[in-house]
């Protein structure tokens, strides 16, 4: 984990697993892609639902598919998209059924010993808070990607990819969501 230049703590630089074979036991693969991503996995899933233990459980669904389809597999490469877009779209189902609920408990700030007092860190928990409520009240497409790119540090091409949407798309869904925010938050102030 590191922390971005905005404070959010992110996933850092992905990880690329190495996977045994395609014609491997799935159950250890699976196993050793579950211990690299897993806690990135539910931090996006956690942005998008608003909901860690939902979140968890979208992930979970997400390793159980991907155990289901291993023998469908042909690109080791692939396994990370697929793991992506299976949280993304996961977490699309979750909010159209409208089983999301109480906050995630995602840092969205610096840890309290990287401030210089402690009201420096209830300054910084209620812009996090802010800026929390602001990010989940954009349309979910917008929401998508603004956490992809700047939580996961994805690039257009990735998010395209995961997504499934060109790269215009991709660029025209960031440049509205970060109009948006600008605009509530110059709304705010």
């Amino acid at each position: 984990m590191h922390v971005a230049r905005d404070g959010i703590e992110g996933p850092g630089p992905q990880v690329v697993v190495p996977l045994r074979s395609i014609d491997s036991d799935a159950s250890a693969a699976v196993s050793e892609l579950f211990v690299v991503h897993h806690r990135r996995l539910v931090g996006l899933a956690a942005l998008l639902v608003d909901d860690r233990q939902v979140a968890e459980d979208v992930v979970q669904d997400a390793f159980a598919a991907l155990h289901r389809h291993w023998r469908g597999l042909r690109d080791q490469n692939a396994v990370v998209t697929y793991l992506n877009r299976a949280v993304v779209n996961g977490s699309r189902d979750v909010l159209r059924r409208g089983l999301r609920g109480k906050r995630a408990t995602l840092r969205l700030v610096p840890r309290s010993e990287e401030l210089e007092s402690a009201e420096q860190c209830v300054v910084a928990h209620e812009e996090a808070d802010r800026m929390w409520g602001s990010v989940t009240s954009l349309p979910m497409r917008q929401r998508q990607v603004l956490v992809m790119r700047y939580y996961l540090e994805q690039s257009e091409v990735e998010i395209a990819e995961t997504l499934g949407i060109s790269r215009g798309s991709v660029k025209q869904h960031a440049s509205r969501g970060l109009a948006a925010l600008a605009q509530e938050w110059e709304e705010q102030s």
